[in-house]
């Protein structure tokens, strides 16, 4: 087969970049093109995306790619989940898309429950009852009379909305939309009963497709502005997360993953959603995988709590890299305190390092001191919040064992909290690839291409491509079962 080359955008919530991907057929090598931070902002009461400089920066990397002088096949393009823009009937954007952490779901889900039960909600969508999720943004724009909810044509989620302003062409890609709490996950089509029920619009609602739909192309006024062709942009695993379980190289079903970053999605796959009570009450939820399957995976609040502890420590005094907080946690004593990273307080931008010290407070712990007691605390905590999770998963929902646990993305990098995770949960460890949504992202092009055939077949090209490292229990557990009991003490009711 003739060597394609893949171009894929893949937003974070704090940054993004644009990757070259090189695939022969047997393995893809990757490059960096462009990088920028993705900074929302305060306007008007609302904390918002900058979609123009997104926009802007998706142009620098296509000028770029112009002056590499290399033929591009394909565009993809991912993002975060549950956030979305609307467009008026001339296809002109209203406003700019809202951030999830903004405060207008404030309590939302108690108003959503008063007429679609919690339970029921559960049982009808799959998907766990987060305050951020899109259905309880929408409420909250009725409850307040938006107007833009009125005079919206289309809602678009964040990658179909970026693909739109590239190609002109409207989409609603499957793995974004089932993060939205308002898709029926055994039909993988909306459930426009539950909407109409809320009083929501569903005029604006497009067809739901799976990953691989050529969208576009770019349009001929950027092509001609940016010095590229008219690339097709095709619609990957759109939320980021679809795309990164993609590219776990796992060649069993015994296995869990983290998708790990900003947020840390541990789960499984499953051929059918689980939507009872049980799975709710673990706040397991039930999202689109990129061939139509479903991912179980609790979202738990990842490497959020050490960044925004890094940005408040920054600000007081010289700045220090996440390497160093690292080595600062490595000194500092064991399991002095924990917390539940999934409380709200920890949920908003703030004094993090305050919060954390309140919150051990209150719970009655030793207070943590300085930068690496209160780093600690927080690896330790995440890695007993992913046993917890996991049993959850292998006891109440899957009936089976998980053997290994496989994790991609930027936080596999962090060998502190690798090491924590494999003593914690008393198996093996995989980690990496580290880019594995961007690498997901450029696979899933070269399925939609025809040049890999199913997704075994991707994970052997992401095995034969990229080198994992595996972590070992070493301890004999003791220290980390006595946390975990107390743990659970503290925060499992």
């Amino acid at each position: 087969m003739k060597t394609l080359n893949l171009l894929g955008f893949d937003f974070g919530a704090s940054s993004g970049r644009a990757m070259l991907g090189t695939f022969d057929g047997e393995k893809i090598e990757i490059s960096e093109v462009h990088r920028f931070s993705n900074d929302p902002v305060e306007l008007c009461g609302r904390f918002v995306w900058d979609v123009p400089r997104l926009f802007y920066e998706m142009k620098q990397a296509l000028l770029k790619i112009s002056r590499m002088n290399v033929k591009v096949d394909a565009i993809g393009i991912d993002t975060w989940g549950v956030d979305f823009g609307m467009l008026d009937k001339a296809g002109r954007l209203l406003g700019l898309p809202v951030h999830y952490r903004d405060a207008r779901t404030t309590g939302m889900p108690e108003k959503v429950a008063e007429v679609v039960p919690t339970v029921e909600l559960f049982g009808r969508t799959g998907i766990a009852n987060n305050i951020f999720n899109t259905l309880y943004q929408l409420y909250a724009m009725k409850e307040e009379g938006d107007p833009i909810l009125e005079m919206a044509d289309s809602m678009l989620f964040m990658p179909d909305l970026l693909a739109y302003l590239l190609t002109g062409k409207k989409g609603t890609e499957y793995t974004i939309a089932s993060t939205s709490q308002m898709l029926n996950p055994y039909t993988r089509d909306w459930d426009k009963e539950l909407l109409e029920k809320l009083g929501i619009p569903t005029n604006m609602l497009g067809e739901v497709k799976l990953p691989g739909e050529v969208r576009g192309t770019l349009l001929p006024q950027i092509a001609k502005e940016c010095g590229v062709d008219e690339i097709p942009v095709i619609a990957v695993g759109g939320h980021d997360t679809a795309s990164a379980v993609a590219a776990v190289p796992a060649q069993s079903d015994d296995f869990a993953y983290i998708s790990s970053g900003t947020w840390s999605l541990l789960g499984a796959e499953i051929k059918e959603p689980l939507c009872e009570e049980g799975v709710m009450k673990a706040s397991y939820t039930n999202e689109g995988a990129v061939d139509g399957s479903i991912r179980l995976l609790k979202n738990i609040m990842g490497l959020w709590i050490i960044q925004e502890c890094k940005r408040e420590w920054d600000r007081r005094s010289d700045a220090v890299g996440f390497a160093e907080l690292v080595e600062m946690a490595m000194k500092a004593p064991a399991f002095k305190a924990m917390i539940d990273v999934d409380d709200v307080c920890f949920l908003a931008p703030g004094d993090m390092p305050a919060r954390i010290q309140e919150y051990c407070k209150k719970t009655g712990q030793e207070v943590p001191q300085g930068r690496g007691e209160i780093s600690r605390v927080i690896y330790e905590s995440l890695a007993l919040k992913y046993r917890w999770a996991i049993e959850a998963l292998e006891t109440d929902m899957l009936k089976k064992p998980v053997k290994v646990l496989h994790i991609v993305g930027g936080g596999s990098k962090n060998v502190l909290l690798n090491r924590f995770t494999a003593e914690a949960i008393k198996r093996p460890v995989i980690t990496g690839p580290g880019e594995g949504t961007v690498i997901g992202n450029l696979l899933i092009q070269a399925k939609a291409l025809g040049a890999i055939e199913d997704i075994p077949q991707l994970r052997k090209v992401v095995e034969a491509s990229f080198p994992t490292d595996t972590y070992l229990p070493e301890s004999d557990g003791k220290a980390w079962d006595e946390a975990y009991a107390r743990y659970l003490e503290l925060f499992v009711k």
